[in-house]
Protein backbone atom coordinates (compact mmCIF):
# COMPACT_ATOMS: atom_id res chain seq x y z
CA UNK A 1 0.00 0.00 0.00
CA UNK A 2 2.86 2.38 0.76
CA UNK A 3 4.35 1.70 -2.65
CA UNK A 4 0.98 2.32 -4.30
CA UNK A 5 0.59 5.58 -2.41
CA UNK A 6 4.08 6.72 -3.40
CA UNK A 7 3.33 5.85 -7.02
CA UNK A 8 0.05 7.75 -6.92
CA UNK A 9 1.65 10.81 -5.33
CA UNK A 10 4.51 10.71 -7.80
CA UNK A 11 2.11 10.62 -10.73
CA UNK A 12 0.09 13.49 -9.26
CA UNK A 13 3.25 15.59 -8.86
CA UNK A 14 4.25 14.77 -12.44
CA UNK A 15 0.79 15.67 -13.81
CA UNK A 16 0.73 18.93 -11.84
CA UNK A 17 4.22 19.83 -13.09
CA UNK A 18 3.24 19.03 -16.68
CA UNK A 19 0.04 21.06 -16.44
CA UNK A 20 1.97 23.96 -14.91
CA UNK A 21 4.43 23.94 -17.82
CA UNK A 22 1.54 23.87 -20.32
CA UNK A 23 -0.20 26.70 -18.45
CA UNK A 24 2.93 28.87 -18.45
CA UNK A 25 3.48 28.19 -22.15
CA UNK A 26 -0.12 29.06 -23.08
CA UNK A 27 -0.01 32.16 -20.85
CA UNK A 28 3.21 33.34 -22.52
CA UNK A 29 1.75 32.67 -25.95
CA UNK A 30 -1.39 34.61 -25.05
CA UNK A 31 0.61 37.63 -23.92
CA UNK A 32 3.18 37.57 -26.72
CA UNK A 33 1.31 36.37 -29.79
CA UNK A 34 -2.36 37.22 -29.29
CA UNK A 35 -2.95 39.39 -32.35
CA UNK A 36 0.10 41.54 -33.10
CA UNK A 37 3.21 39.59 -32.11
CA UNK A 38 5.51 41.08 -29.50
CA UNK A 39 8.94 39.60 -28.78
CA UNK A 40 9.38 38.13 -25.28
CA UNK A 41 12.15 40.65 -24.57
CA UNK A 42 9.83 43.54 -25.39
CA UNK A 43 7.15 41.99 -23.16
CA UNK A 44 9.53 41.83 -20.21
CA UNK A 45 10.68 45.37 -20.92
CA UNK A 46 7.08 46.61 -20.99
CA UNK A 47 6.27 44.81 -17.71
CA UNK A 48 9.28 46.54 -16.18
CA UNK A 49 7.93 49.93 -17.28
CA UNK A 50 10.16 50.43 -20.31
CA UNK A 51 9.72 50.20 -24.05
CA UNK A 52 7.40 52.20 -26.24
CA UNK A 53 4.14 53.58 -24.93
CA UNK A 54 2.14 51.55 -27.46
CA UNK A 55 3.78 48.28 -26.44
CA UNK A 56 3.32 49.08 -22.75
CA UNK A 57 -0.38 49.75 -23.27
CA UNK A 58 -0.85 46.62 -25.36
CA UNK A 59 0.89 44.30 -22.89
CA UNK A 60 0.28 45.80 -19.45
CA UNK A 61 -3.15 47.34 -19.92
CA UNK A 62 -4.76 44.91 -22.36
CA UNK A 63 -3.19 41.46 -22.56
CA UNK A 64 -1.87 40.88 -19.03
CA UNK A 65 -5.15 41.65 -17.20
CA UNK A 66 -7.09 39.50 -19.65
CA UNK A 67 -4.69 36.56 -19.38
CA UNK A 68 -4.44 36.78 -15.57
CA UNK A 69 -8.21 36.94 -15.25
CA UNK A 70 -8.46 33.86 -17.44
CA UNK A 71 -5.96 31.96 -15.29
CA UNK A 72 -7.62 32.94 -12.01
CA UNK A 73 -11.18 32.14 -13.07
CA UNK A 74 -10.00 28.87 -14.61
CA UNK A 75 -8.31 27.88 -11.36
CA UNK A 76 -11.42 28.84 -9.39
CA UNK A 77 -13.93 27.06 -11.62
CA UNK A 78 -11.75 23.97 -11.91
CA UNK A 79 -11.28 23.65 -8.15
CA UNK A 80 -14.94 24.36 -7.38
CA UNK A 81 -16.13 21.76 -9.87
CA UNK A 82 -13.78 19.11 -8.49
CA UNK A 83 -14.93 19.79 -4.93
CA UNK A 84 -18.62 19.46 -5.81
CA UNK A 85 -18.18 16.34 -7.96
CA UNK A 86 -15.97 14.59 -5.41
CA UNK A 87 -17.99 15.58 -2.36
CA UNK A 88 -21.36 14.59 -3.85
CA UNK A 89 -19.96 11.61 -5.81
CA UNK A 90 -21.79 12.67 -8.94
CA UNK A 91 -20.20 13.83 -12.23
CA UNK A 92 -23.18 16.16 -12.81
CA UNK A 93 -22.60 17.98 -9.52
CA UNK A 94 -20.93 21.00 -11.07
CA UNK A 95 -21.77 24.59 -10.06
CA UNK A 96 -22.83 25.50 -13.60
CA UNK A 97 -25.23 22.53 -13.70
CA UNK A 98 -26.76 22.61 -10.22
CA UNK A 99 -27.65 26.29 -10.14
CA UNK A 100 -24.79 28.03 -8.33
CA UNK A 101 -23.64 29.91 -11.42
CA UNK A 102 -27.28 30.60 -12.29
CA UNK A 103 -27.75 32.25 -8.89
CA UNK A 104 -24.75 34.48 -9.45
CA UNK A 105 -25.95 35.35 -12.95
CA UNK A 106 -29.50 36.15 -11.86
CA UNK A 107 -28.37 38.42 -9.02
CA UNK A 108 -25.85 40.22 -11.22
CA UNK A 109 -28.30 40.78 -14.08
CA UNK A 110 -31.07 41.99 -11.77
CA UNK A 111 -28.67 44.37 -10.02
CA UNK A 112 -27.30 45.66 -13.32
CA UNK A 113 -30.58 46.05 -15.22
CA UNK A 114 -32.91 47.07 -12.39
CA UNK A 115 -30.59 49.01 -10.09
CA UNK A 116 -27.96 50.14 -12.58
CA UNK A 117 -25.19 48.46 -10.58
CA UNK A 118 -21.78 48.00 -12.10
CA UNK A 119 -18.21 47.25 -11.14
CA UNK A 120 -17.79 46.20 -7.51
CA UNK A 121 -21.54 46.37 -6.78
CA UNK A 122 -22.29 43.95 -9.61
CA UNK A 123 -19.52 41.63 -8.45
CA UNK A 124 -20.85 41.61 -4.89
CA UNK A 125 -24.33 40.93 -6.25
CA UNK A 126 -23.05 37.91 -8.16
CA UNK A 127 -21.29 36.54 -5.08
CA UNK A 128 -24.38 37.09 -2.94
CA UNK A 129 -26.58 35.41 -5.56
CA UNK A 130 -24.33 32.34 -5.61
CA UNK A 131 -24.44 32.07 -1.82
CA UNK A 132 -28.23 32.48 -1.70
CA UNK A 133 -28.78 29.90 -4.45
CA UNK A 134 -26.48 27.42 -2.71
CA UNK A 135 -28.27 27.93 0.61
CA UNK A 136 -31.68 27.39 -0.98
CA UNK A 137 -30.55 24.26 -2.83
CA UNK A 138 -28.95 22.80 0.30
CA UNK A 139 -32.03 23.43 2.44
CA UNK A 140 -34.38 21.91 -0.13
CA UNK A 141 -32.11 18.89 -0.56
CA UNK A 142 -31.80 18.25 3.17
CA UNK A 143 -33.50 15.05 4.35
CA UNK A 144 -31.54 13.96 7.42
CA UNK A 145 -28.51 14.52 5.27
CA UNK A 146 -27.78 15.40 1.65
CA UNK A 147 -27.33 12.95 -1.20
CA UNK A 148 -25.68 13.86 -4.47
CA UNK A 149 -28.55 12.78 -6.73
CA UNK A 150 -31.20 14.73 -4.80
CA UNK A 151 -29.06 17.87 -4.64
CA UNK A 152 -28.32 17.70 -8.37
CA UNK A 153 -31.99 17.33 -9.30
CA UNK A 154 -33.06 20.18 -7.04
CA UNK A 155 -30.18 22.30 -8.30
CA UNK A 156 -31.21 21.75 -11.92
CA UNK A 157 -34.74 22.87 -11.03
CA UNK A 158 -33.48 25.98 -9.24
CA UNK A 159 -31.20 26.77 -12.19
CA UNK A 160 -34.18 26.61 -14.56
CA UNK A 161 -36.17 28.97 -12.35
CA UNK A 162 -33.29 31.43 -12.08
CA UNK A 163 -32.75 31.32 -15.83
CA UNK A 164 -36.38 32.38 -16.29
CA UNK A 165 -35.75 35.29 -13.92
CA UNK A 166 -32.81 36.39 -16.08
CA UNK A 167 -34.87 36.10 -19.27
CA UNK A 168 -37.76 38.08 -17.79
CA UNK A 169 -35.41 40.82 -16.54
CA UNK A 170 -33.69 41.15 -19.90
CA UNK A 171 -36.96 41.36 -21.85
CA UNK A 172 -37.95 44.36 -19.73
CA UNK A 173 -34.66 46.20 -20.30
CA UNK A 174 -33.47 48.34 -23.18
CA UNK A 175 -31.80 46.74 -26.18
CA UNK A 176 -28.37 48.15 -25.28
CA UNK A 177 -28.50 46.93 -21.67
CA UNK A 178 -29.84 43.54 -22.74
CA UNK A 179 -27.02 43.10 -25.24
CA UNK A 180 -24.39 43.92 -22.62
CA UNK A 181 -25.99 41.49 -20.20
CA UNK A 182 -26.15 38.79 -22.89
CA UNK A 183 -22.40 39.05 -23.54
CA UNK A 184 -21.66 38.87 -19.82
CA UNK A 185 -23.98 35.86 -19.41
CA UNK A 186 -22.04 33.99 -22.09
CA UNK A 187 -18.83 34.46 -20.12
CA UNK A 188 -16.32 36.87 -21.59
CA UNK A 189 -12.78 38.07 -20.96
CA UNK A 190 -13.16 41.02 -23.31
CA UNK A 191 -12.23 44.30 -21.68
CA UNK A 192 -10.94 42.75 -18.45
CA UNK A 193 -8.78 45.23 -16.51
CA UNK A 194 -6.72 45.31 -13.33
CA UNK A 195 -9.94 46.32 -11.57
CA UNK A 196 -11.15 42.72 -11.97
CA UNK A 197 -7.75 41.11 -11.40
CA UNK A 198 -7.13 42.63 -7.94
CA UNK A 199 -10.23 41.37 -6.08
CA UNK A 200 -10.07 38.02 -7.88
CA UNK A 201 -6.42 37.54 -6.92
CA UNK A 202 -7.20 38.31 -3.28
CA UNK A 203 -10.15 35.89 -3.32
CA UNK A 204 -8.03 33.09 -4.81
CA UNK A 205 -5.21 33.74 -2.31
CA UNK A 206 -7.69 33.39 0.56
CA UNK A 207 -10.01 30.67 -0.72
CA UNK A 208 -7.44 28.20 -2.05
CA UNK A 209 -5.75 27.63 1.35
CA UNK A 210 -9.17 27.49 3.03
CA UNK A 211 -10.33 24.89 0.50
CA UNK A 212 -7.17 22.85 1.03
CA UNK A 213 -7.79 22.92 4.78
CA UNK A 214 -11.47 22.03 4.41
CA UNK A 215 -10.61 19.19 1.98
CA UNK A 216 -8.61 17.20 4.52
CA UNK A 217 -11.60 14.95 5.39
CA UNK A 218 -12.71 14.68 1.76
CA UNK A 219 -11.36 11.14 1.40
CA UNK A 220 -13.47 9.99 4.33
CA UNK A 221 -16.56 11.79 3.05
CA UNK A 222 -16.27 9.89 -0.24
CA UNK A 223 -16.97 6.68 1.70
CA UNK A 224 -20.44 7.88 2.72
CA UNK A 225 -21.84 9.66 5.74
CA UNK A 226 -21.98 6.61 8.02
CA UNK A 227 -18.44 5.48 7.26
CA UNK A 228 -17.08 9.01 7.56
CA UNK A 229 -18.84 9.51 10.88
CA UNK A 230 -17.46 6.19 12.11
CA UNK A 231 -13.96 7.41 11.26
CA UNK A 232 -14.47 10.47 13.45
CA UNK A 233 -15.30 13.00 10.73
CA UNK A 234 -17.81 15.72 11.55
CA UNK A 235 -19.80 15.12 8.40
CA UNK A 236 -22.11 18.13 8.21
CA UNK A 237 -19.49 20.63 9.34
CA UNK A 238 -16.98 19.29 6.82
CA UNK A 239 -19.54 19.19 4.01
CA UNK A 240 -20.73 22.74 4.68
CA UNK A 241 -17.16 24.04 4.82
CA UNK A 242 -16.31 22.48 1.46
CA UNK A 243 -19.54 23.64 -0.19
CA UNK A 244 -19.00 27.14 1.20
CA UNK A 245 -15.50 27.34 -0.27
CA UNK A 246 -16.65 25.98 -3.64
CA UNK A 247 -19.59 28.40 -3.78
CA UNK A 248 -17.34 31.35 -2.92
CA UNK A 249 -14.89 30.33 -5.66
CA UNK A 250 -17.72 30.06 -8.16
CA UNK A 251 -19.24 33.38 -7.13
CA UNK A 252 -15.99 35.34 -7.35
CA UNK A 253 -15.05 33.82 -10.71
CA UNK A 254 -18.52 34.49 -12.11
CA UNK A 255 -18.40 38.05 -10.82
CA UNK A 256 -15.12 38.66 -12.66
CA UNK A 257 -15.97 37.26 -16.10
CA UNK A 258 -19.52 35.95 -16.09
CA UNK A 259 -20.62 32.32 -15.96
CA UNK A 260 -18.02 30.71 -18.23
CA UNK A 261 -19.87 27.51 -18.95
CA UNK A 262 -18.68 23.93 -18.46
CA UNK A 263 -15.15 24.73 -17.21
CA UNK A 264 -16.02 23.45 -13.74
CA UNK A 265 -17.90 20.55 -15.32
CA UNK A 266 -15.08 19.07 -17.42
CA UNK A 267 -11.94 19.98 -15.44
CA UNK A 268 -12.35 17.30 -12.78
CA UNK A 269 -12.96 14.38 -15.15
CA UNK A 270 -10.02 15.41 -17.34
CA UNK A 271 -7.73 15.65 -14.31
CA UNK A 272 -8.82 12.25 -13.02
CA UNK A 273 -8.18 10.71 -16.45
CA UNK A 274 -4.67 12.17 -16.41
CA UNK A 275 -4.09 10.71 -12.95
CA UNK A 276 -5.59 7.35 -13.90
CA UNK A 277 -7.61 7.09 -10.68
CA UNK A 278 -10.81 8.42 -9.15
CA UNK A 279 -9.34 9.97 -6.01
CA UNK A 280 -9.79 13.73 -5.32
CA UNK A 281 -7.77 15.64 -7.91
CA UNK A 282 -8.22 19.16 -6.66
CA UNK A 283 -4.94 20.79 -7.71
CA UNK A 284 -4.80 19.07 -11.14
CA UNK A 285 -8.45 20.06 -11.72
CA UNK A 286 -7.67 23.70 -10.96
CA UNK A 287 -4.73 23.65 -13.38
CA UNK A 288 -6.81 21.96 -16.07
CA UNK A 289 -9.46 24.65 -15.64
CA UNK A 290 -6.90 27.42 -16.12
CA UNK A 291 -5.49 25.77 -19.27
CA UNK A 292 -8.99 25.28 -20.71
CA UNK A 293 -9.94 28.93 -20.20
CA UNK A 294 -6.73 30.30 -21.74
CA UNK A 295 -6.84 27.96 -24.74
CA UNK A 296 -10.56 28.64 -25.24
CA UNK A 297 -9.91 32.38 -25.11
CA UNK A 298 -7.22 32.08 -27.78
CA UNK A 299 -9.61 30.14 -29.98
CA UNK A 300 -12.38 32.66 -29.33
CA UNK A 301 -10.10 35.52 -30.36
CA UNK A 302 -8.38 34.05 -33.41
CA UNK A 303 -9.81 30.64 -34.30
CA UNK A 304 -13.38 31.39 -35.33
CA UNK A 305 -12.94 33.91 -38.11
CA UNK A 306 -12.24 37.65 -38.13
CA UNK A 307 -14.59 38.42 -35.21
CA UNK A 308 -13.82 37.85 -31.54
CA UNK A 309 -16.27 35.76 -29.53
CA UNK A 310 -16.83 35.33 -25.78
CA UNK A 311 -14.72 32.61 -24.22
CA UNK A 312 -17.86 30.96 -22.83
CA UNK A 313 -18.97 30.15 -26.37
CA UNK A 314 -15.90 27.98 -26.93
CA UNK A 315 -16.06 26.26 -23.53
CA UNK A 316 -19.73 25.45 -24.17
CA UNK A 317 -18.76 23.87 -27.49
CA UNK A 318 -16.47 21.58 -25.48
CA UNK A 319 -18.72 20.93 -22.50
CA UNK A 320 -22.13 20.43 -24.11
CA UNK A 321 -21.13 17.31 -26.12
CA UNK A 322 -19.47 15.88 -23.01
CA UNK A 323 -22.69 16.40 -21.03
CA UNK A 324 -24.72 14.63 -23.70
CA UNK A 325 -22.22 11.77 -23.79
CA UNK A 326 -22.33 11.47 -20.00
CA UNK A 327 -26.13 11.33 -19.97
CA UNK A 328 -26.16 8.79 -22.80
CA UNK A 329 -23.67 6.59 -20.97
CA UNK A 330 -25.74 6.81 -17.77
CA UNK A 331 -28.86 5.71 -19.68
CA UNK A 332 -27.02 2.77 -21.24
CA UNK A 333 -25.94 1.76 -17.77
CA UNK A 334 -29.49 1.94 -16.43
CA UNK A 335 -28.83 5.00 -14.25
CA UNK A 336 -30.42 7.68 -16.37
CA UNK A 337 -34.07 7.31 -15.37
Amino acid sequence: MRAARRTGRGREVFVCALLSVVLVAVFAGTVCFSGRSVAPGEVLEAIGGGGSRATYYLIVELRLPRALTGVLIGLSFGLAGAVFQTLLRNPLASPDVIGISAGASAAAVVASVTLGAGGAAMSLSALGGALLAATLIYLLAWRRGVTGQRLVLIGIGIAAALTSVVSHTMTRSSAVVAQEARVWLTGSLNGRTWEQVGPLLIAVAVLFPLTALAARPLGALQLGDDAASGLGTRVERSRLALIGCAVALTGTATAAAGPVGFVAFVSGPIARQLLGRSTPALVPSALVGAVIVLVADLVAQHGLGPNQFPVGLVTSMIGAPYLLWLLARANRGGRGG
